[in-house]
């Protein structure tokens, strides 16, 4: 390997979105992550309830006048 080439592999503190942290080895100085073991639903078990009133509205909406027109 080149000398003085690669990036420096140091130890940095990883901070989760749900506030999780812990230590590990990167490159860069800080990582900021969204989702983690702790708070990712495959690994919890629990599955987050997204918000799809507004999808289901807007279905009902657009799709409303065919009903009408095909009885």
């Amino acid at each position: 390997m080149k000398p003085e080439i690669h990036p420096k592999y140091q130890q940095v503190n990883v901070h989760c979105a749900c506030g999780e942290g812990w230590t590990t080895g990167s490159t860069r100085k800080d990582l900021r992550i969204e989702i983690c073991s702790k708070c990712h639903p495959f690994f919890t078990g629990k599955q987050k309830l997204v918000d799809t009133a507004g999808r289901i509205d807007r279905f009902q909406k657009k799709y409303a006048n065919r009903e009408k027109k095909q009885a």
